[in-house]
């Protein structure tokens, strides 16, 4: 069971790589937006995530991305979405990829 679950999280890993903020092109994993996925006996996705800004002008729109990529991985039954803002984002949490590409290293 534990093995499913894995599986389940990395195809959801992989579609949240599809997802980009419309003003920065990099994705909201690499950015560090995301910040906990579980996936519980019911199949339940539930994400804690974050935005760069709290008032991020495309937040609908990113959230609503994320909730019908998600809804469409093998085995989801709902996505529940946790906008956080605590601990507040920062460009310390992209992966060293997105420092790179935006060329902060």
């Amino acid at each position: 069971m534990e093995n499913e679950f894995l599986q389940t999280e990395e195809k959801i890993v992989t579609v949240l790589k599809t997802v980009y903020d419309p003003e920065i092109p990099i994705n909201i994993y690499d950015l560090g937006l995301i910040y906990k996925i579980e996936v519980d006996d019911r199949q339940v996705v539930h994400i804690d995530m974050t935005l760069t800004a709290p008032a991020c002008p495309a937040a609908d729109f990113i959230l609503e991305d994320v909730r019908m990529k998600v809804e469409a991985v093998e085995g989801v039954k709902e996505v529940d979405i946790n906008l956080v803002f605590d601990p507040a984002w920062d460009k310390e949490m992209m992966s060293e990829e997105a420092k790179m590409e935006l060329g902060f290293l």
